[in-house]
């Protein structure tokens, strides 16, 4: 595949996934309290913006035909 993310796109995701997916494991471990489901949304949102910020491929974006990599 063809990457669609561009070197700020890309930082971006990155430390937002990263700081979501802190956020919703410290939720889920009971050191926050904000609830299950929010906890683990957070987890998941955090874990799909690190995986695209990886593989520098958004599927979202390929379907809208953005590029932020040119």
């Amino acid at each position: 595949m063809e990457h669609n993310i561009g070197l700020v796109d890309r930082n971006v995701r990155a430390v937002g996934g990263t700081v979501l997916a802190v956020l919703g494991i410290a939720i889920l471990i009971g050191v926050l309290e904000f609830g299950t489901v929010v906890g683990a949304l957070a987890l998941v949102i955090g874990g799909v913006l690190l995986g695209t910020a990886l593989t520098r491929t958004c599927l979202l974006y390929r379907i809208l035909g953005v590029d932020t990599g040119a």
